[in-house]
């Protein structure tokens, strides 16, 4: 009876320790007010982004840069992966806009003027003065040069709406209706990255890891066909939180009132 007690708490023990394994704990880095609508990010250079009544500002100590462009409407859409050419999408407009690191406007561009036909509902910054274009008019993902003024196909239609995308210059990654997940180089090959985990918001790190939020809880799953049940919750403070944002194995925390930075580190 002592031999089965022991080994018994020997498996509890084990499984307690593998089950503590499986969290990821973070450790606090810094943690201030937050004053926006929408926190975006951070860049390389210690700016932060965000956007209060639909104006879009860059902010590092008491520097403030701000852009606002009334007669586009509400910004659906921010691309920071290039600090020196941000992207701003002002979808019911069907318009982008092109800022430098002084957030001038570059560059503005009306798809609906276009020669060849666009809706865009999904955009961001590609390689070679380009951005990535996903037109509802024929349900294909682009590459659109903003100085050549020219558009290029280059997938196969897609057969599912998406329900979230990311981009980073080599590659456009979506989620579809049914949770599934992809990406498309620049040469329109399309990979399979496979079932995604029912989320509230989501960002991708990389063709095999994600982050994701589910009811006020935030989470780490690799996209791994061999072992694709194992998922880690991330030990964050806060309670409630309306985003995150993540980059360089800093994570942050957006609640109503706070911005608070952890530093992470992923299996």
């Amino acid at each position: 009876m002592q031999k089965f007690l022991f080994s018994l708490f020997l498996c509890c023990t084990f499984y307690a320790i593998s089950a503590q394994d499986l969290s990821i704990n973070p450790s606090l880095i810094s943690q201030y007010k937050n004053t926006s609508d929408e926190f975006l990010g951070y860049d390389a250079f210690g700016y932060s982004y965000q956007i209060t009544n639909n104006v879009f500002s860059k902010v590092k100590g008491k520097e403030i840069l701000e852009y606002k462009n009334v007669s586009l409407g509400k910004i659906t859409k921010v691309d920071l992966q290039n600090p020196l050419k941000i992207v701003l999408f002002y979808e019911d407009f069907n318009s982008v806009v092109l800022l430098d690191n002084q957030l001038n406007k570059m560059t503005e561009i009306n798809f609906s003027q276009n020669t060849t036909p666009i809706v865009v509902s999904a955009i961001g910054m590609s390689t070679q003065n380009q951005l990535w274009i996903y037109n509802a008019l024929n349900q294909q993902i682009g590459l659109f040069d903003y100085l050549k003024n020219e558009y290029k196909t280059v997938s196969i239609p897609l057969t599912e709406t998406i329900q979230y995308y990311q981009t980073d210059f080599n590659t456009f990654y979506w989620i579809d209706k049914k949770n599934n997940g992809f990406s498309c180089d620049i040469f329109g090959k399309i990979t399979t990255l496979g079932k995604v985990a029912d989320f509230d918001k989501i960002a991708i790190v990389s063709p095999s890891q994600y982050l994701f939020s589910k009811n006020r809880l935030l989470y780490f799953k690799g996209i791994n066909k061999s072992n694709p049940e194992v998922i880690s919750e991330i030990k964050i403070l806060e309670k409630t939180f309306d985003n995150f944002y993540y980059k360089d194995q800093i994570l942050s925390i957006f609640t109503t009132t706070d911005i608070s930075n952890y530093k992470i580190v992923t299996p």
